[in-house]
């Protein structure tokens, strides 16, 4: 007899054979299943946050523009990916936590005119995003709000006015760092309190940021004790800012529809 024929039963000549129920699957046998199924939903879950973790921490790092201190460069709602290996690696380069260590691994120093992310030096808990303007050793002075660097004014040209949501028209200018980096910036007409400073030298191992929208930045020009910057220890670099991946208009949110988008700045470069 066949395996097949010993799995039927005649129940009356003439008349086809008939399955035998099946046998129920022994109730070890689904718990196993269940367990390893479990396993590996957690293992998947797992790796991606192990995958998430490294990506952040070596790679690069979402972060978005809250304010509008680095106008017209970005803009409130602008949603940019910082580059975290630019610069080496601090105990500021881990988004969740830093580790119990000191100074950069693999670190180099920002250039004049790169757009940073780092952790503000009275408050370490907060990131501010300026951009670069001094290096160690530098001498930075505001004079009639035009910026100095090492006793030369830097270059500036004057362009189409540009809008600021708070203000209305500015005039905006084209500055022109002493390296050649060019980089937009508002500057308002009149005298204002950042126009005219002392000058600063920047100490080792710091440099000296400031916003593009020069008349409502508090950065490196503005100590720490009076609610400002100061100058930025190299290790509180978290990265470089590389790309806007997302953005939009803060006066009308990209929840409200898809005319809050600003798609003309998706996928465009900071710098």
């Amino acid at each position: 007899m066949t395996e097949d024929a010993k799995k039927l039963t005649v129940s009356a000549p003439g008349q086809p054979a008939k399955p035998q129920p099946a046998k129920a699957r022994p109730a070890k046998a689904k718990k196993v299943k269940q367990e390893e199924s479990i396993f590996d939903i957690i293992k998947t879950v797992v790796s991606v946050v192990a995958i998430v973790l490294v990506v952040r921490t070596f790679i690069f790092e979402p972060f978005n523009i809250p304010s509008g201190s680095m106008k017209p460069t970005l803009l409130v709602g602008d949603f940019v990916f910082v580059s975290k290996f630019s610069y080496g690696f601090s105990k500021f380069s881990f988004p969740f936590f830093n580790p119990p260590f000191s100074g950069r691994i693999f670190g180099s120093l920002p250039k004049r005119g790169d757009v940073v992310v780092f952790r503000l030096p009275r408050d370490t808990s907060i990131d501010y995003i300026k951009r670069v303007v001094g290096l160690p050793g530098d001498r930075i002075q505001m004079i009639d709000g035009v910026l100095n660097i090492n006793d030369q004014p830097v270059k500036l040209e004057r362009v189409e006015d540009g809008v600021d949501t708070d203000f209305g028209p500015v005039p905006e200018f084209i500055e022109t760092l002493p390296n050649g980096v060019q980089h937009p910036i508002f500057k308002r007409p009149g005298h204002h309190d950042l126009d005219d400073t002392g000058v600063y030298v920047v100490p080792e191992g710091n440099i000296f940021a400031m916003g593009d929208n020069r008349d409502n930045s508090l950065d490196s020009r503005v100590k720490p004790e009076r609610d400002g910057v100061g100058f930025v220890p190299v290790e509180n670099l978290v990265g470089r800012a590389e790309i806007r991946w997302f953005s939009f208009d803060d006066k009308d949110p990209w929840y409200y529809g898809p005319f809050g988008v600003r798609y003309s700045r998706l996928f465009t470069g900071v710098h």
